[in-house]
């Protein structure tokens, strides 16, 4: 599956997804995010206008301290059309890993003048020389994917010698590949691959195969073609990509039609690839709740939260010192942070924040939580939460001193967010995006991002299976919604992924209606500089990770996809401001 989407305030992304037609046993999902717009890739299983909705997602790539494990970096270096690209291809299909990252350095030739231009035009410019690659800016793209963060990647128009004004965008992975014909050459580059392999193939194929791609896909005339080669490209090999064969871990001969060589390979690269414990959902249900900087509490019966030991301006105001204390605790051990828990009361960490218990809002929680109350109600004592949730997230926003005259001429001093605050709403689909409208309402200029992550039957884990966020989400406040927060996982993988983008931890605000203890302790624990707002705590989960006492299943109670108002178990929902349409399983009409 390939998708290639970018909208006005979004994210351009291309992912292929290779799943076998056979249907007599299960099939691996296999992932690859390409920089390369020149591999042939399938139709996406699912299209919806300029985006695709995946139907298999990537499962959780960090651990349960909420960091990245270490990508194994391969490089494949080799002559122009030796073949890298179908060595790559051939590595990709045969491993056994999920998620998988391609760098084709075709992508980072430099931007041409108009003289060099000029040069190109009449086949005068040397692409196969070393100074027409941008290195830095490779070695750049290849140390983030090593943290696991996404980069964009240029466009390279090969018909304009000029780059394109869309990016591909490329996401961090378990294994980055990494191919060009000057792989090797750049010692910084060389030094963050964990194997190099050097595809050495016969001239006189490579000069065939470059004829042929030069002309039908370049649109190149022969004579250019056998010029260039002749002018540039033999003595490029001869001089910089022949020496770096030295520096192959493994030589491939004849390419991609050595299978004994791809093998072997691909059986060493599996021997090497040690596969890290990934955050589970079983270890966060059973994170207890611990003590943290003197905060205890105790939950009550209709799901408050009763403080003891500070006042509530205590609680909220000194952010500085709760954040240090809950990043120290973070430094500590996670099993020296369960050993602080306390079995009759539940501590709750410093950056968490709970609408104050009112009579009110205790018979809002009162209509929500009843079994009885129909959809209709229960739509609307739910955005009648919404609505003060969101405004609490607004106060963790920076503010400042205003003063402005009134209708009868009088100076009032006041308070508005801060000059150059910009704030962006990021929903969890699809319990999250009821949360939209209440912020819209709140802040009326506010742009809105979306995170599709399911959970998998099978293993558990949340799997993420879309994203479309405002290409300068980096530069917000990021207010991330869902509706319920249980184990917490799908809220990690929604930090992380912000973080990956360049959000600023302390710059993310996660809002629930209602949140698991094990919940706020998992995200307060593997993000301490993060807020945490919510209407209230309920004290547990059950065994299948619900949250007791809890609301039940609140996408399907609020878009009405529960089993008791439609007339078959086999249903359709659709998702109505982000176009996705989810068919969890197959529809009988």
């Amino acid at each position: 599956m390939a998708s290639s989407s970018e909208s006005e305030n979004g994210t351009s992304q291309e992912v292929f997804h290779k799943d076998a037609p056979k249907v007599s046993r299960r099939q691996k999902s296999l992932f690859v995010s390409v920089s390369s717009t020149t591999w042939g890739l399938p139709e996406p299983v699912l299209r919806v206008g300029n985006r695709t909705i995946f139907t298999h997602g990537r499962p959780p790539w960090y651990n349960v301290e909420g960091q990245t494990q270490q990508p194994l970096v391969i490089g494949i270096c080799g002559g122009s059309a030796s073949g890298k690209t179908s060595v790559a291809r051939a590595i990709i299909e045969s491993l056994d890993v999920q998620w998988v990252s391609l760098l084709s350095m075709d992508s980072y030739y430099k931007v041409l003048n108009s003289e060099q231009k000029l040069q190109a035009a009449a086949c005068k410019y040397n692409f196969d020389h070393p100074n027409a690659f941008d290195f830095d800016l490779l070695e750049a793209h290849l140390r983030r994917l090593r943290e696991g963060k996404t980069i964009e990647v240029p466009e390279y128009d090969f018909k304009t010698h000029s780059r394109t004004s869309k990016t591909n965008t490329v996401y961090g992975a378990n294994i980055i590949i990494i191919e060009g014909i000057l792989a090797f050459y750049s010692q910084g580059v060389t030094k963050l691959m964990d194997l190099k392999v050097f595809v050495d193939t016969d001239a006189d194929e490579r000069l065939a195969r470059r004829l042929r791609r030069d002309i039908t896909e370049r649109g190149r005339e022969l004579n250019d073609v056998l010029v260039q080669y002749s002018r540039f490209v033999k003595p490029s090999y001869e001089q910089f990509i022949a020496p770096s064969m030295a520096q192959a871990d493994i030589i491939i001969p004849r390419g991609g039609q050595n299978i004994v060589a791809l093998q072997l390979i691909v059986q060493h690269i599996n021997k090497r690839l040690k596969q890290c414990g990934l955050c589970s959902r079983h270890e966060l249900a059973k994170f207890p709740p611990g003590q943290m900087n003197g905060i205890v509490s105790s939950a009550d019966s209709n799901g408050g939260t009763n403080w003891e030991g500070h006042s509530k301006d205590k609680r909220d105001g000194d952010v500085d010192n709760a954040t240090h204390d809950c990043h120290r605790l973070r430094n500590s051990s996670r099993q020296q942070y369960l050993n602080n828990s306390m079995s009759d009361k539940i501590c709750l960490p410093p950056q968490l924040h709970v609408l104050p218990t009112t009579p009110q809002r205790l018979g809002l929680h009162t209509l929500i939580r009843d079994r009885n109350t129909d959809q209709d109600a229960f739509v609307f004592y739910s955005e009648r939460l919404m609505r003060p949730l969101c405004e609490a997230a607004m106060n963790l926003l920076p503010h400042m001193d205003v003063d402005i005259e009134t209708p009868q001429g009088i100076t009032y001093r006041g308070r508005q967010l801060a000059t150059g605050t910009q704030v962006c709403g990021v929903s969890i689909l699809r319990a999250g995006e009821a949360l939209e409208p209440a912020l819209c309402a709140v802040y009326k200029d506010v742009r809105l991002g979306k995170i599709l992550i399911q959970t998998n039957p099978d293993t558990g884990e949340p799997e993420l299976h879309y994203i479309r966020l405002p290409r300068d989400i980096k530069d917000c406040f990021v207010i991330l919604m869902d509706a319920t927060v249980a184990t917490g996982a799908a809220a990690i993988m929604a930090m992380r992924i912000l973080v990956e983008h360049d959000v600023p931890e302390d710059r993310i605000i996660l809002i629930s209606l209602i949140m698991a203890t094990q919940g706020v302790h998992s995200v307060a624990y593997t993000y301490p500089k993060a807020h945490i707002v919510t209407t209230a705590v309920d004290p547990g989960l059950n065994e299948s990770y619900h949250i007791i006492p809890g609301v039940g299943n609140f996408g399907d109670r609020y878009f009405g996809t529960t089993l008791d108002c439609l007339p078959e178990t086999r249903f359709l929902f659709a998702c109505h401001s982000s176009n996705l349409l989810i068919l969890p399983s197959p529809v009988v009409f």
